[in-house]
Formats: structure tokens, C-alpha cells, sequence
């Protein structure tokens, strides 16, 4: 064996043990956080050790034990070494040795120690010797790839990489398995700025297809969490995607990199209780995403608070038929409004007026002095007569008819059952029948209605003074329980002193030390939740920090609900204007943060395109120049040599020649050893089709993206990429939506290696580029 030889193999194996090492580390903190929680959860509750103590314990070990188990795959990825030769390792998280000094293990990527791995370059070394790539399968170190930093040194491992990029392409070459992976590993300068960028503020990354724009989003809020971590730990961090299957995709990424506590969410699942799964027209998406909306449904929310036309009478028991005029009631309503309260939170100033009135109207009917005098009745029979009156059914029914108490469920329906403030033609684009009634009565949401069921919330309020008087209640009953307790310890020990009364006993009893009300608390349940679970059912819940991906599709009103969680506008919103696809998604950026953060946000771009070949980008770039001429897209790291593959067949046959290409597709791959994953993306409208040629293939409203074949429309496989795409029917694409052209851009832009068309020979393509 060659000295070389012998050079890389002791290089290899030292970094083999070392990361051997780590790996018994994890698995001893593993086991430390597994009898953690078996003890914590074992504990029995005392008047010291409460139950709530217990819970809140287990809730904490089992967070860490969940991060432990979620970097196990690739714990240790990258080496630096210092000009002095002090060396450090870099890792998914942090790792101390278990010796008395706690001196450091493993550097977590995030630490500052840990940014020139990211950021050195030969012009730069940052105090840089050399920089060193490890690449693991499991707990196998399978190779290794230095850089060195420092022209001087000339110590050689044998594993030099000349030009530094060996690692990044075969990240981006690699297979891919449905989920989107990290880049922890491979993180280029322009994204590390991104991703520490100071916490406050709105910060905008815009970028093209490709350039890596959610997995910067999703390490800088790993990034947030681990440098602000008790702040982000108590409000917790939202991360907000396009759709479902786009949440499962990036599903594994917080996770791999130790981060478990985050919400994942669309904005149709930002409204508690409610699940979003009914489909808008395109055309009622746009209506109903309009900034106006918030006014017509404040307008509608007015309408029902009606006044008497022009009296309204009301049956009393004993006492005939109380009037209720228009006059008192307009009275009544111009009180209640100028709270400045909520609906709900108003109306009882609204109530009192009408009970105070109708208790005069019956004082004066029945105290009234035959001679001219006062009233007969004293102050303490006028206050029963109000008492009655205000448990009147009659007059409750009045009340709720002229001021009703109103949920956001009920305030949307009713104005979509009959949008009359809209005009005609939007109106009948919108309109939805009153849902059914009965055990099952059930109305098929939008993701379009959320933003406005949230919108009638904030109008509403809440009105807790129930939920308040019954937790109260609930209270008081665990103190008389707890005093009973207390009580049996009392005698029980009274007993046992008049048995010695002989001896000087100082033992103290359980009410000698606690009283109560104190003992009540000790026992109270706990919400023990993550704040990500708490904040899912809390709609009012302000997040430390919200991530938007594909900021550019969300409607105005969809902004309005983002902005009411995140009142500190902490926020990282990435998309790219160029890939809006739905109607009533921006065009700009100043358009979206103008109303609410003014001036005070800053925008980043990134321009260099890591994911989509040359040859494929060439085409798509030709689309996008149909709306825009002088469009420019970042520029692709690599080139494949694989020029897409263009088919034109009748438009019969759309279905049945995609079939073939993606089956020819499918076979390259395997021949060329590839696990990889192929898309089928055509117009919503041909995907059952497609499904009945494809039969193994995945497609619905959530495709499972693991499978080896997925169909998809144009919307759906917005922020996803495969291996193999296979675009059908690209002019119905464009001609499918006011913004087609975008659709059939995001469309082009999802190959990592392959693509293939497949259009109808009997329409002339748009772009020339589409044909054959």
C-alpha cells in the first residue's frame, strides 16, 4: 500500500471512530432521556410533588428524547481546522463529553463557532486551515472531501477536492425519496446570510425555481429557535405552506435538524375546529380573497343588528303586552356600538338598555298613582321587576332577535347563503346554499372562507363570561373538596393527640402547612401541550416568529389573519412573483406589507438556481417571456447534457402517450440505478384520465409523494421537486387560469434531471420552444 494509501485510510478511520464515538453519546443521552421519562411519568403525586410537576416533566423529556431520535441520520457532517490547529466538528446539534469539564463534543451547525464551515472561502479563510466534508450512510462514514483553506499548508489527506463542489452536486444529483431533505450540509454563503439574519423585522426572500428558497426558510427558523430559544420556545414558530401535500413534503426537514415544536399549517387550517377540505372556483377564490371583504362582512354584521318595524311587542305572563319601540331600541344599539366593543362582547350593553326600558314600561303600568303621585313602587320592587323581566324567555327572544349572539360560522354562511352586497356577477360566483339541518348538518369550508370566518371572529369577539363563571365553579368545588380532605386530616390527628395527650408531639398535620385553596391549586389540571399544540387551538394565538412559503399566493384577506398572529411582524415570507398562480395572489411585494409594516421590511433575492439543468431552465425561461420579455431566470449550477423531450399527439391520445413516456421515463432510471421519484403535472381536468392509464400512480387532494409515480396539477406542484417531470397538455395549462403562464412555469421548473411534454399536435405551441 501506497504512503497516499495508508494517508487516506488513517484519515478515514480516525473520522470512523470519532463519529463511532458520538454515536455511543446519543445512544447513552437516549437512554438517560428514555428512563427520564419512565421515572417522571412513574412519580407519584403529593402535596410536595404534585401531578402537574409530573406531567410538565414528561412533556420535557419526551421533546428531548423526540429531538434525539430525529438526528440520528447524519449526526456528524463537517470538520474545520483552525491556522492554530485547534479543530472542531460540526454536527445537527450540539454534543458535550460526559466528563467533568463538559468540554465540547460536537458543534451545533448553528453556533457561531460553526459559521466559517459555511462561509470560508480561499479569498476569505476566516482563520480557516482547511475545511472537511464527511458523508455518512447511518453510523458508516462513506467518504470524505477537504478544502483547503490555506495555500501554505501543505499537508495533504488525500481526500482533496480541487474545486470544493463535490458534496453540493451530489446533493443535488442524488435520487430523490418525496421528502424534501436539509441542507445542512451544503449551505452556500447567500443562504447563511439569509438564514441568520436578525430575528425582528419582515424579511422577504425572493428567488426563482430551484434556488433553494423553502429550505432557507426552514434553517432559518431552526436557526431562530436555537438563538432565540426560550422566547420562540414559549410562542412557538409557524410555518405556512401552499398545501397539504407541500406540508408532508417538508415534513422530516425541522425534524432532521432537532427542531420538533414547530406548527405546520395551511391557512385553511388556521381556523380551530375547522377543516377546509370544500373546493372554490377560481373566480370565488379572487372574490373572496379581496381586501373589501372585510368591509362587507362588517356591513353584513350591522344588517343584524335590526331595529323594530315599527314596534315590537312582547308577551308578559302577568302583566299583558310590553311594546318595544324603535326609538328605545336605536337607543339601545347606538349605546351598545359606541363601546367600541365586538359584536358578541356588546351585546350586553344592548340587553341592559332594552331590560332597563321594558322594567320602566312595566313599573309605570303597574305602580302608576291613580291620584297623579309617584310611583308606588319602591326601588326594591322596581329591581325584582327588572329580574323578571331579564329571565323572560319573550323578552331574551327579543333581545336575540334584534341583537343576536352569533358565532363566525354562522355570520359567513348566512352572507354567503345570500351575498347581496356583492354585486350580481360576484355574488352568483359565491353563493352557497344554507347547509343542511339536522344530525347532519355540515358545510363543506374553503380554504378561501377561512380568512373570512377569522375576519367575522375579530368582529364577533367571544363572549367567555360562561366559560369563565364555570371554571370558576369548578374552582370552589375542588377547594370544598380539598377543605374536606383537610378536614379528615384535622380529626384524624386530633384523635391521635387526645391518644398521647401524655407526650410532647410536634408532628404537623397536613393543614398545619397548606391551606385549602392552596392545596386545590396544587391539583389543578394542567395544560401540559407543546405551545405549537396550544397555539393549533388557540385562534388568537400571537407566534414568536411566521414562516410564509409561497408568500406570493396568499389573498389580502389571508394576510389580514397572518398579520393577527403575528403582532410583533416577525416574519420570513419567500416566494417569487413569477410563479403567482392564483388569482388573488400579489404581484408585489410592497402590495402585501405596505398596510402593515409600511417601510419596514427588507427584501433578499437569490439568484443562482441549484435544482432545475440548464437545458430544462432554457425552456421555462422561454414561457415566463411570453408575459415578460426581458425575463431573466437564476442561473443553474449544472447541465445535465438531457434536453427535454417533446411529443405531439392527437389530442385523444394526450393520456395515453403520457402513460407511455412516463413508463419510458420510469425505465431509464432503473436502468441507470435511480430511486428516484417522477411527476405527472397536466390541467386538473385531465388527471382522471391520466389516473386510469396510470393506475399505480399516486393523486387527490394529498398524492402521497413517496410513491415511485404522482400526478399533480400545476398548483399542487408549487415548492416540490422530482427526478422526472412529466408536463401534459401545456397550452391547456396556459389557457387554464389568468395566470396559466405562471402555472406552466412552475410546471417546467420541477426536474432535477429529466423532461418530458407531451401536447396536442393540433395547437400551435407557445412558446416555438414547446415544439417538437
Amino acid at each position: 500500500m501506497s504512503n497516499e494509501e495508508l494517508r487516506e485510510a488513517r484519515e478515514l478511520r480516525h473520522e470512523q471512530q470519532f463519529v463511532s464515538v458520538l454515536y455511543e453519546r446519543l445512544d447513552t443521552l437516549r437512554e438517560q432521556a428514555e428512563a427520564a421519562v419512565e421515572v417522571s411519568a412513574g412519580q407519584v403525586s403529593t402535596v410536595r410533588q404534585a401531578r402537574v410537576e409530573r406531567d410538565i416533566s414528561v412533556a420535557e423529556h419526551s421533546g428531548r428524547l423526540a429531538t434525539l431520535n430525529a438526528v440520528e441520520s447524519g449526526l456528524c457532517f463537517g470538520r474545520i481546522v483552525s491556522a492554530d490547529g485547534v479543530s472542531h466538528h460540526i454536527g445537527r446539534l450540539g454534543m458535550r463529553r460526559d466528563d467533568q469539564e463538559r468540554t465540547p463534543l460536537l458543534i451545533d451547525w448553528r453556533a457561531p463557532v460553526a459559521r466559517p464551515f459555511y462561509l470560508a472561502t480561499g479569498y476569505t479563510p476566516m482563520g480557516l486551515r482547511r475545511r472537511r466534508h464527511i458523508t455518512t450512510r447511518g453510523r458508516e462514514v462513506t467518504a470524505l472531501h477537504d478544502e483547503i483553506m490555506d495555500l501554505a499548508d501543505t499537508t495533504r489527506t488525500g481526500f482533496e477536492d480541487p474545486d470544493g463542489d463535490a458534496v453540493l452536486l451530489s446533493a443535488l444529483n442524488s435520487a430523490r425519496t418525496g421528502r424534501m431533505s436539509d441542507i445542512v450540509q451544503t449551505i452556500q454563503a447567500e443562504q447563511d446570510r439569509i438564514i441568520r439574519a436578525p430575528y425582528c423585522g419582515v424579511l422577504v426572500v425572493e428567488g426563482g425555481p430551484g434556488t433553494g428558497k423553502t429550505a432557507v426558510a426552514l434553517h432559518r427558523a431552526a436557526y431562530l429557535l436555537y438563538a432565540h430559544r426560550e422566547q420562540l420556545a414559549r410562542r412557538a414558530v409557524l410555518i405556512v405552506g401552499p398545501n397539504p401535500a407541500f406540508l408532508g413534503y417538508i415534513g422530516e426537514v425541522l425534524p432532521s435538524l432537532g427542531e420538533t415544536g414547530v406548527l405546520l399549517a395551511t391557512v385553511g387550517e388556521l381556523f380551530p375546529g375547522v377543516r377546509a377540505t370544500g373546493t372554490d372556483t377560481p373566480r370565488a377564490a379572487e372574490i373572496k380573497g379581496r381586501a373589501e371583504m372585510a368591509r362587507v362582512l362588517a356591513e353584513e354584521l350591522a344588517d343584524r343588528q335590526t331595529l323594530p318595524d315599527p314596534v315590537l311587542e312582547i308577551a308578559h305572563e302577568d302583566h299583558g303586552t310590553l311594546v318595544l319601540d324603535r326609538a328605545t331600541a336605536e337607543e339601545a344599539r347606538r349605546r351598545a356600538r359606541d363601546t367600541g366593543l365586538p359584536h358578541n362582547l356588546a351585546r350586553p350593553a344592548f340587553a341592559f338598555r332594552i331590560i332597563d326600558a321594558l322594567t320602566e314600561q312595566l313599573a309605570d303600568r303597574i305602580g302608576a298613582d291613580p291620584l297623579g303621585g309617584p310611583n308606588l313602587l319602591d326601588p326594591t320592587d322596581i329591581a325584582q321587576l327588572g329580574k323578571e323581566i331579564a329571565g323572560s324567555p319573550e323578552v331574551q327572544a327579543a333581545i336575540d332577535a334584534l341583537w343576536p349572539s352569533l358565532t363566525a360560522q354562522e355570520l359567513v354562511a348566512g352572507f354567503l347563503e345570500d351575498p347581496a352586497r356583492l354585486d350580481p356577477e360576484d355574488a352568483a360566483a359565491v353563493r352557497r346554499p344554507a347547509p343542511r339541518t339536522g344530525a347532519d348538518a355540515r358545510i363543506d369550508w374553503t380554504p378561501a372562507d377561512v380568512p373570512l370566518l377569522d375576519e367575522a371572529a375579530e368582529l364577533l369577539g367571544e363572549d367567555d363570561s360562561a366559560a369563565r363563571a364555570a371554571a370558576a365553579r369548578e374552582r370552589q368545588e375542588r377547594i370544598e373538596y380539598a377543605q374536606g380532605v383537610l378536614e379528615l386530616s384535622y380529626g384524624s390527628r386530633t384523635q391521635e393527640f387526645e391518644d398521647r395527650e401524655d407526650e410532647d408531639s410536634e408532628v404537623l398535620a397536613a393543614h398545619d402547612i397548606i391551606d385549602a385553596e392552596r392545596f386545590a391549586d396544587r391539583h389543578e389540571e394542567t395544560d401540559t401541550r407543546s405551545a405549537a399544540e396550544r397555539a393549533a387551538a388557540d385562534r388568537t394565538w400571537a407566534f414568536g416568529h411566521i414562516v410564509v412559503d409561497e408568500a406570493q399566493e396568499l389573498s389580502a384577506m389571508a394576510w389580514r389573519l397572518l398579520m393577527r398572529r403575528s403582532p410583533s411582524r416577525s416574519m420570513t415570507l419567500v416566494g417569487d412573483p413569477a410563479q403567482t398562480g392564483d388569482a388573488a395572489g400579489c404581484d408585489t411585494w410592497e402590495e402585501i406589507l405596505r398596510p402593515y409594516a409600511g417601510e419596514r421590511w427588507e427584501l433578499t433575492k437569490l439568484g443562482v438556481n441549484y435544482r432545475t439543468p440548464a437545458e430544462i431552465m432554457a425552456v421555462a425561461a422561454e414561457v415566463r417571456r411570453l408575459a415578460e420579455p426581458g425575463f431573466e431566470p437564476p442561473r443553474s449550477v449544472r447541465s445535465t447534457g438531457a434536453h427535454p423531450v417533446v411529443r405531439a399527439v392527437p389530442r385523444p391520445e394526450l393520456a395515453h402517450a403520457a402513460a407511455e413516456l412516463t413508463s419510458e421515463q420510469v425505465k431509464e432510471q432503473a436502468a441507470e440505478g435511480r430511486e428516484g421519484r417522477l411527476a405527472v403535472i397536466a390541467p386538473q381536468g385531465l388527471l382522471p384520465a391520466l389516473a386510469a392509464e396510470l393506475p399505480d400512480a399516486s393523486w387527490g387532494r394529498t398524492p402521497d409523494l413517496t410513491r415511485r409515480v404522482v400526478l399533480l396539477d400545476a398548483r399542487q406542484a408549487k415548492g416540490l421537486e422530482f427526478d422526472t417531470v412529466v408536463v401534459v397538455d401545456p397550452e391547456g395549462i396556459l389557457d387554464g387560469s389568468p395566470r396559466g403562464i405562471n402555472d406552466l412555469y412552475v410546471a417546467l421548473t420541477r426536474a432535477t434531471q429529466r423532461l418530458g411534454i407531451v401536447r396536442d399536435r393540433d395547437v400551435p405551441p407557445r412558446p416555438a420552444s414547446l415544439a417538437p
